[in-house]
C-alpha cells in the first residue's frame, strides 16, 4: 500500500450532454467503485483522472502531485496546469480492454516498457504472466484467447509497468455471465494482492459489493454518496441512492413513536420497528427501505425469532433472478425476499401460501422526507 490520497474537484460538459461534477472527491488505498446507471458520469469521471479527457476547471491532485488545475476565471494559459497520461503514472484498463489484435499476449503485455532493455523487458513480462496465471499463453493473439484470458492480458499490461493507481472501466461487462460471476472473486483477490489504488467502474450493484472496499454512488454527473460498500447499500442518504442502489422495498411510512432508541413506523396498516440511528429527532413522515436479501421466510407454525418486525405474508409470486429467487410478499405492504432455491423448495412457496416475514429493527433503514 502507497497511503497515496487522490483528490478531485473537478467540472466537465460535454456539448449538449449533462454536467459532470466531481466534489470533494477523496480515494485513498484499497478498491473503489464508481457506481451510478448509464449517462451518470462514470467512466467520463475515470478518463478524467487517466487523463484522457480534460475537465473545464477544477484540480485533480495525487500524493501531492498536481494532475489537472484550471481556474475557472479567465488568466493567463500559463496559470493552468494539465499533466500528460503518460506521466501520471495510471494503469487503465478500457471496458473493451484495446488489446492490439495483431499483437501476440507477450508483445501487448511489453508493449509501454519501452524504456527497459530487451532483457529486463522479457524478464518483467514474464514475471507478471506468470502471477496473473498466463503462462503458456504468451504466444497467441487475442482472438485465441477466452474472455476471461483477454481479461487477464489487458490486466498485465496496465500493471506491467507497477503504476501507481489502476482504472478499470467495467471490466466484467465484455464477459458472459457465467464468466463474470466466476470471475469477480478472481479479480478482487487480484486487486488485492497487486496493492494498488484501484478504482473501478460498474453499474452492476452485486458487482460492486464484491469487488469494492468503498463506493462512490454518482447522480445526475454528482458523487452522491461515498463510503464503506456495505454501509452505503444498507444505509442510502437519500431516495435518489435508494433508488440507484436498487432496495428492492421502498415505502411511505410515518413515524408513531421514538423510544429508548427504537422508532415505530406506519406502513399503512402494518407497524414496524427500526433504529432511531441518526434519524432527525423532528423527522415525522419517511421512506422506509428493506433490502430483499434482509427478509427472512419461515413457516407460520415456526419456533419464535430474535427479530423485532414479524408479519404475517402472503406470496403473490416467486421469479428466478439468476441463482436465487425473487419472492413477492403482500403483508399489509408489498414486500420482497430473496432466497435460494433450496430455501424456497423447503417452505415450499408458490403463489398464495402463508407465511411470516422476519426482519431485523437495524434492517429496517428510514430516509427523512426533507433529507
Amino acid at each position: 500500500m502507497n497511503n497515496a490520497i487522490l483528490t478531485a474537484n473537478f467540472r466537465k460538459q460535454f456539448p449538449g450532454g449533462p454536467e459532470i461534477v466531481v466534489d470533494d472527491l477523496r480515494i485513498g488505498d484499497g478498491i473503489t467503485v464508481l457506481f451510478g446507471a448509464s449517462g451518470s458520469g462514470k467512466t467520463t469521471i475515470l478518463r478524467c483522472l487517466a487523463g484522457l479527457e480534460t475537465p473545464d476547471t477544477g484540480e485533480i491532485t495525487f500524493g501531492g502531485e498536481v494532475w489537472f488545475q484550471k481556474s475557472g476565471k479567465r488568466k493567463a494559459e500559463s496559470g493552468n496546469n494539465f499533466l500528460p497520461p503518460r506521466k501520471r503514472g495510471v494503469g487503465f484498463v478500457p471496458q473493451d480492454y484495446a488489446l492490439f489484435p495483431h499483437l501476440t499476449v507477450t508483445r501487448n503485455v511489453g508493449y509501454g516498457l519501452h524504456e527497459l532493455s530487451a532483457v529486463e523487458r522479457a524478464a518483467r513480462v514474464a514475471e507478471t504472466l506468470h502471477w496473473l496465471g498466463l503462462d503458456g499463453l504468451e504466444n497467441r493473439l487475442p482472438r485465441e484467447l477466452s474472455g476471461g484470458q483477454q481479461q487477464r492480458v489487458a490486466l498485465a499490461r496496465a500493471v506491467v509497468r507497477r503504476p501507481k493507481l489502476l482504472l478499470l472501466d467495467e471490466p466484467l461487462a465484455a464477459l458472459d455471465t457465467p464468466t463474470r460471476l466466476r470471475l469477480r472473486g478472481e479479480l478482487r483477490q487480484l486487486l488485492r494482492q497487486l496493492g494498488i489504488p484501484t478504482i473501478l467502474v460498474t453499474h452492476d450493484r452485486f458487482e460492486a459489493l464484491a469487488l469494492g472496499d468503498d463506493v462512490v454512488v454518482l447522480h445526475d454527473g454528482r458523487n452522491a454518496q461515498h463510503g464503506a460498500a456495505h454501509e452505503v447499500f444498507s444505509r442510502p442518504v437519500n431516495l435518489a441512492v435508494a433508488e440507484i442502489t436498487a432496495v428492492e422495498t421502498i415505502l411511505s411510512g410515518h413515524i408513531l413513536e421514538t423510544c429508548d432508541g427504537l422508532v415505530t413506523v406506519a406502513v399503512g396498516e402494518a407497524r414496524l420497528i427500526a433504529l432511531a440511528g441518526d434519524l432527525p429527532a423532528d423527522a415525522r413522515d419517511v421512506y422506509v427501505c428493506i433490502r430483499a436479501e434482509d427478509v427472512i421466510l419461515a413457516r407460520p407454525d415456526s419456533a419464535p425469532s430474535s427479530p423485532r418486525n414479524h408479519l404475517v405474508a402472503t406470496v403473490r409470486a416467486v421469479v428466478r433472478e439468476g441463482p436465487l429467487m425473487r419472492v413477492n410478499l403482500e403483508c399489509g405492504f408489498p414486500l420482497t425476499a430473496l432466497l435460494t432455491r433450496p430455501a424456497c423448495e423447503e417452505l415450499a412457496l408458490h403463489d398464495g401460501v402463508r407465511l411470516v416475514a422476519l426482519v431485523k429493527a437495524p434492517q429496517v433503514h428510514l430516509i427523512p422526507f426533507t433529507r
